[in-house]
């Protein structure tokens, strides 16, 4: 699969925006304590950049159990409030992220498996290049030093096994003893989204 460790020596950073994984966003279902899985809306138009994903109406649904529950984004001055991506709860719902796991004195997480093989490109590579633009809110830039560093690779590659494992189980019973609250909410940034499209 492409993104996998060991496809290539050399990673380059295009600045990546972690925004673009909030398009589906695998979580902890508050009602049975499986998956659940945090998606756009149906029926809305495909966004026509990464960012719009922050304000895109949502739905939570559980395959297990049936729970269902809406998102909208708040509004201030006529505009969309944007959610801030980052830490181990999903950005919208709140609730924990079902793909975690312990990791070198930490907690490695992702929201789906097309993070984690964007991660574990990364994570894998020998050879890591900066993109030229600014990575003032890229993925890779904001990353923590120990997943940066090469002293940790294997054990991260690891994890990040251990996470695409994770991602094709739901039962309650498969939750990882690491996917519960954790307290490490993102800062928020306040991004607005004036209104004009089909939110």
């Amino acid at each position: 699969m492409k993104g996998r460790a060991g496809d290539s020596p050399r990673h380059r950073d295009d600045n990546v925006q972690l925004a673009r994984f909030t398009g589906r966003v695998l979580v902890v279902c508050p009602r049975c304590g499986g998956r659940a899985v945090v998606v756009p809306r149906p029926g809305l138009p495909a966004p026509r950049y990464a960012t719009e994903l922050l304000y895109q109406p949502r739905r939570l649904a559980c395959g297990g159990c049936g729970a269902v529950a809406e998102w909208v984004a708040a509004m201030r001055d006529n505009a969309l409030v944007g959610v801030a991506p980052g830490g181990t709860e999903d950005p919208f719902f709140r609730r924990p992220l079902w793909l975690q796991t312990r990791c070198v004195g930490h907690i490695l997480w992702a929201y789906d498996e097309a993070h984690v093989d964007a991660l574990a490109a990364y994570v894998g590579a020998r050879l890591r290049e900066r993109g030229g633009l600014s990575p003032t809110r890229a993925m890779i830039a904001r990353l923590p030093a120990w997943m940066k560093t090469s002293e940790h690779r294997a054990e991260i590659l690891a994890g990040l096994e251990t996470l695409r494992g994770l991602a094709g189980r739901s039962a309650p019973a498969d939750r990882s003893d690491a996917a519960h609250e954790h307290g490490d909410s993102p800062r928020p940034y306040r991004s607005l989204y004036f209104r004009g499209g089909p939110y």
